[in-house]
């Protein structure tokens, strides 16, 4: 995970972390690891290269509320544009049915025009937003 994002961008991870984000502490790379299917489920897309596996996207659905949880994506520079953040968002919506969460929520930069276009494939709507410089947006899944 720590090389995908060693090969990502600083515009890309703005636009995923809303900072440019280059290091993680000790705790933030605990909190993106402990993954249990459950509250914190995170799914990757791997590549075949050199005889290894590559990660080259990754996407997560954390629980914030009863029912509710908060969607997060990134794709390395070289892979965007190719489906991976609508094949990670498909799956992830398809958990998140499955586990009978209400509403997948979103909160995205205005000028991340790709990834505002693969929610909106999934019927993810615009709210209110606290944050006038993010669109927050809401996938009813019921």
């Amino acid at each position: 995970m720590l090389a995908a994002i060693g090969q990502t961008g600083s515009e890309s991870l703005r636009r995923r972390f809303f900072v440019t984000k280059r290091g993680f502490s000790e705790k933030e790379k605990a909190f993106f690891m402990n993954i249990d299917f459950v509250d914190h489920v995170a799914l990757v897309a791997e590549i075949d290269r050199d005889g290894g596996r590559e990660i080259v996207g990754g996407g997560r659905y954390i629980v914030v509320a009863p029912g509710e949880a908060e969607v997060a994506f990134i794709v390395t520079d070289s892979y965007q544009r190719q489906g991976i953040g609508a094949l990670l968002t498909r799956h992830l919506v398809n958990l998140a049915r499955s586990a009978g969460l209400r509403q997948l929520a979103a909160d995205v930069l205005p000028e991340n025009v790709p990834m505002l276009k693969v929610f909106g494939k999934f019927g993810f709507k615009t709210v209110r937003s606290q944050d006038p410089q993010v669109l927050h947006l809401i996938l009813p899944l019921l």
